[in-house]
């Protein structure tokens, strides 16, 4: 009715303006950064770096790496390696000698930065290194000469290794001429050789020995 109208209009104009509920402010957020769980196996050792850049070392084990902004871009194998190298070359009498060499190196530990980062390639730069030794030393030599000189030469391209190499990052730790092998028409002579050598001692003996039986007799 009419009436009922206008009180409920005073009962709401004795109320005073509707207020709305009051909301509560947005919690704030935080962004975080994801981890990631590296394992580095035993013997070796990760390249972690920060935007591209070297940030730190990270050794066996679990390691957590902050991605994307921290990678591991790579691994150092911390074992001592070996690497046999082959070079063919002429000797002072013009024979043609297969030499191999065997390199045993490792990685020094206080400088992982230069054995990563500063050769493209390690064993590339080892063996430039060897075949420049060995070509230059074997052709100042006889093939029997270089045969006796063997321990000399190996010490020579450890002597050249050690110096360029620690630069690098790696320790080298013994250089061995493994084997030098001539070519096949050479070793073929060298056994005629030999062997025509051995004979002629031999019918000599024999000749000896029938003369004494012919004293005796």
């Amino acid at each position: 009715t009419r009436g009922s109208r206008e009180t409920r209009e005073r009962a709401r104009e004795a109320a005073g303006p509707r207020q709305t509920p009051l909301t509560p402010p947005p919690r704030a957020t935080t962004s975080k950064m994801p981890c990631c769980i590296e394992c580095i196996q035993t013997a070796e050792v990760g390249i972690v770096e920060r935007c591209g850049k070297y940030y730190r070392q990270a050794g066996p084990g679990a390691n957590c790496v902050c991605y994307p902004v921290d990678e591991i871009v790579g691994v150092v194998n911390m074992r001592v390696q070996q690497l046999d190298v082959e070079i063919e070359t002429k000797t002072l009498d013009n024979v043609f000698v297969m030499v191999v060499v065997s390199i045993q190196y490792s990685p020094i530990q206080e400088r992982l930065w230069e054995a990563f980062y500063s050769l493209e390639s390690h064993k590339l730069q080892i063996r430039a290194y060897i075949e420049d030794v060995v070509r230059a030393v074997l052709p100042t030599q006889s093939l029997d000469d270089a045969f006796e000189s063997k321990e000399a030469i190996a010490l020579s391209i450890k002597r050249r290794l050690d110096a360029t190499m620690h630069t690098y990052g790696y320790l080298i730790l013994n250089s061995l001429v493994t084997d030098m092998t001539p070519d096949y028409r050479v070793r073929n002579a060298m056994n005629e050789i030999n062997a025509s050598k051995r004979l002629k001692e031999a019918a000599a003996e024999k000749a000896e020995g029938d003369k004494v039986l012919s004293v005796k007799s």
